[in-house]
């Protein structure tokens, strides 16, 4: 709808229903939300949360909790990935991937945001005093019992423990060290899908379904999960 000074009041009241939905959605998600100043910006008052802004009431058109929580995501996500690298200003995330773990863990979700540099980043979210909490996570790569905690039992595959393998992964290539390996079919303990950027899932199974997947060390953050037809050697 397209607003004039003859239907402002109508605006106001909008803004204001819509406000408190959004409100009320993310109290419900434990997102704490800054005050939504919609008295004077009407529709086009800005909802930020820790003054990261994530919409205007307009852009958010018919919200729901699903979609409240991955704007939040998306937005959050990048942030504390930029801020742990300290990135220049402007640089941006391209992909925004969950990775399946076993669950329960100590953080609700973990994910790998990748850089406009090729940087990789893992970020977790938990709730902590009732709110949700975005932070920096590292893996102990080198502590088996800590993998088999986050990724469930080790397997056996094609290539051993300790292989130096070339990986090819949303169009690059690398090479790393095979640090643990992983079971075909393993079920994903979540999913979740932004709606922005590329979107993968770590550790997703292809058609291959026989084969093992791997976890490989290419020295970029977090290691890589990858399915065996991705795995080749030099």
């Amino acid at each position: 709808m397209t607003y004039s000074h003859r239907n402002i009041a109508e605006e106001r009241e909008e803004a204001c229903q819509k406000a408190k939905q959004i409100t009320d959605i993310c109290e419900h998600l434990h997102i704490a939300l800054d005050p939504i100043d919609w008295q004077n910006a009407g529709m086009r008052a800005r909802v930020t949360v820790n003054t990261i802004e994530i919409s205007d009431l307009l852009g958010l058109g018919q919200p729901n909790s699903d979609s409240i929580l991955r704007l939040v995501q998306i937005k959050l996500f990048e942030r504390t990935a930029l801020e742990t690298i300290r990135a220049r200003p402007g640089c941006k995330a391209l992909i925004w991937s969950p990775v399946a773990v076993v669950q329960p863990q100590a953080f609700l979700s973990l994910w790998i945001i990748t850089l406009e540099t090729d940087e990789r980043i893992a970020i977790a979210e938990y709730i902590r005093n009732g709110q949700r909490v975005y932070e920096h996570y590292e893996i102990d790569r080198n502590d088996k019992h800590y993998l088999a905690k986050l990724f469930g039992p080790a397997h056996t595959g094609e290539y051993q423990l300790g292989d130096t393998v070339s990986i090819e992964e949303h169009a690059r290539t690398c090479t790393g060290e095979i640090v643990y390996i992983l079971p075909p079919n393993e079920a994903f303990t979540h999913h979740i899908h932004p709606s922005k950027g590329r979107h993968t899932i770590s550790g997703k199974v292809y058609s291959n379904n026989g084969s093992s997947r791997y976890i490989v060390d290419c020295h970029d953050s977090f290691p890589h999960i990858v399915n065996q037809w991705q795995v080749s050697v030099e």
